[in-house]
């Protein structure tokens, strides 16, 4: 089908750090002008699941929905579905998936990041000396970049991280 998809996420980006609420938006189109948002943690605990009005009717519009979460999350990362209940059958269609990582759980209060550019000689536990006061707590700065880090011990030059504040 060309044009569009139903719906387009534009905030979060896959493995964005984000805080509570819940921030999304982005452009779509629903039944009756209803979509829905849903945030889970990688257990699948459900944490929120609120309706976004979206244009309707086949024409697109523009959405923003704060999502205060209603449970803690129990993992660092987790998933943010926006997508239509189907007027046929109540099933999930055109959902768009987002890997999310929860600010909150690495860091409270959570109030965003900064960037970090890895110079020569850094390491996680240098870098959360620095940041934070404490070696120890480099497993934070860790969860918020698992998008590109595997290993904590294998970080490299001119890499941009985040450092949750």
């Amino acid at each position: 089908m060309a044009g569009f998809p139903p719906i387009t996420v534009r905030q979060p980006v896959a493995n964005d750090l984000v805080a509570d609420p819940v921030d999304v938006c982005g452009v779509g189109t629903g039944f009756e002008g209803q979509i829905a948002a849903r945030v889970r943690d990688d257990h699948g605990t459900e944490l929120v699941e609120d309706s976004i009005h979206a244009g309707g009717m086949g024409i697109w519009g523009n959405f923003h929905k704060q999502l205060p979460l209603t449970k803690k999350p129990q993992t660092p990362r987790g998933t943010l579905e926006v997508f239509e209940y189907s007027p046929k059958d109540g099933s999930e269609i055109n959902k768009r998936v987002i890997r999310i990582v929860f600010g909150p759980y690495l860091l409270s209060p959570y109030h965003g990041f900064a960037q970090y550019t890895v110079v020569k000689g850094d390491t996680l536990s240098g870098i959360a000396k620095h940041w934070y006061g404490d070696a120890s707590k480099y497993p934070r700065i860790f969860e918020a970049n698992r998008d590109q880090i595997t290993d904590p011990d294998k970080i490299f030059v001119g890499q941009v991280l985040r450092i949750p504040q």
